[in-house]
């Protein structure tokens, strides 16, 4: 480990300054005026105070705290700053001998240290001292969910999935904090993203309380995510708000789709999910609305149904990944409320898709029960985690 060391003592001495100068470029001490330090040390013993900074240099490792410690003396304030005039946080511990950061040393950044000293005879002094930490040669990005400023439903997780492998996923962890105007408490759980890609998400016990604010502050800038991840060199956030309580309840075995709002059905529509027997199943357990898309083209080729159908559906709202929406679905208006004959979305009518379309926003939860289905939908597929019991949710998360 490189460390700077730094002698404050006041005043100090020209040659004293020019020893310390010349090796460490950037460093340099200083301090009240007062006696000689000579007369003072003649008559006292008082020593000068040592300050050693580390990391030290300039290609520092990134991915360490900065640590500022005092010999012959203590430390009473310190202040560490980066090249766009951002303070470092931390703490004076051990009785004044230590400073350590709160954050570690970020990649390719310019820090500079103030320390001021007290030395065991009770002079007071400063020491200044400067590095700057290598470049990362590979940085790890987070695409998260979901945005800042946006109302969502009460089933909306926090979810973040990462550009390159996550290997140090405890560290990672450890840099993410959530927090809820109502208190509420969560777990991050460890997942495989549907495009592969290593993603974790955070959700409460049970569905959010209604106008509920959370705020995630991803304090990642200076984490290394391991072995191929790369650096993380910005921090992240986002605040939300949960809006009203919705949950669409759809039984594929009576094909209909119940809107309950603060408890209350607000409409009951006919629909028609997956056909039986086949691919062309819908999923169940809990999805979650992830985005009202409007109208697109839908390809069966693109979920790996053959050239089933290529078509405009309008009011067309994301639940899976995978490909399941519910949609209109005029084409298919003989059997809403009879049967189960799509290719795997849930249809309805032109005039209910479009209240519906109005209605609901991502984050709500569909609650989906049915017999002939193709199963229960994975955590990485859309927003699947309230799919695991709330135990089985927890062991995910890294810090178990």
């Amino acid at each position: 480990m490189h460390r700077t060391r730094v002698f404050a003592h006041a005043p100090v001495r020209a040659a004293v300054a020019a020893a310390l100068l010349a090796p460490l470029a950037a460093c340099s001490s200083g301090g009240s005026s007062g006696d000689s330090p000579a007369a003072r040390s003649d008559k006292s013993g008082d020593r000068p105070v040592t300050v050693t900074v580390t990391p030290e240099g300039r290609q520092a490792a990134a991915g360490e705290p900065v640590t500022v410690t005092a010999a012959h003396g203590r430390l009473t304030s310190v202040t560490v700053t980066d090249g766009e005039g951002h303070r470092l946080a931390g703490k004076v511990v051990k009785g004044g001998g230590k400073w350590v950061s709160d954050r570690k040393a970020a990649p390719g950044t310019s820090y500079t240290v103030a320390a001021a000293t007290r030395t065991e005879g009770g002079t007071t002094g400063s020491a200044r001292a400067s590095f700057s930490t290598a470049e990362a040669d590979k940085v790890n990005k987070v695409d998260w969910r979901p945005g800042t400023g946006t109302t969502v439903g009460v089933a909306q997780p926090i979810s973040l999935v990462f550009d390159n492998p996550v290997g140090n996923k405890a560290e990672v962890e450890k840099q993410l904090k959530v927090t809820a105007s109502d208190g509420t408490e969560g777990s991050w759980g460890w997942i495989r993203d549907y495009s592969g890609r290593d993603r974790v998400d955070w959700r409460p016990e049970s569905y959010w309380k209604p106008g509920t604010k959370v705020t995630l502050n991803a304090e990642l800038n200076g984490t290394d995510s391991g072995p191929d991840g790369g650096w993380f060199v910005r921090d992240y956030t986002t605040a939300f708000t949960v809006g009203t309580e919705q949950i669409v309840k759809v039984d594929l075995d009576t094909h209909r789709l119940k809107l309950v709002r603060d408890g209350r059905t607000v409409r009951d529509i006919p629909v028609s999910g997956g056909t039986p027997g086949g691919d062309k199943r819908s999923w169940r357990g809990t999805a979650v609305l992830m985005a009202k898309e409007g109208t697109i083209n839908m390809n069966s080729e693109t979920v790996g149904l053959g050239d089933a159908y290529d078509k405009m559906v309008d009011y067309s709202m994301r639940l899976t990944w995978s490909g399941m929406y519910a949609h209109a679905a005029p084409w298919n208006a003989a059997y809403f409320g009879n049967a189960n004959h799509s290719s795997g979305c849930i249809g309805m009518s032109d005039a209910d898709a479009a209240w519906f379309y109005a209605q609901v926003r991502p984050g709500d939860p569909f609650e989906i029960s049915g017999e002939e289905t193709k199963g229960v939908v994975e955590p990485g597929n859309g927003f699947g985690a309230w799919n695991l019991s709330w135990a089985d949710w927890q062991k995910k998360s890294a810090l178990r």
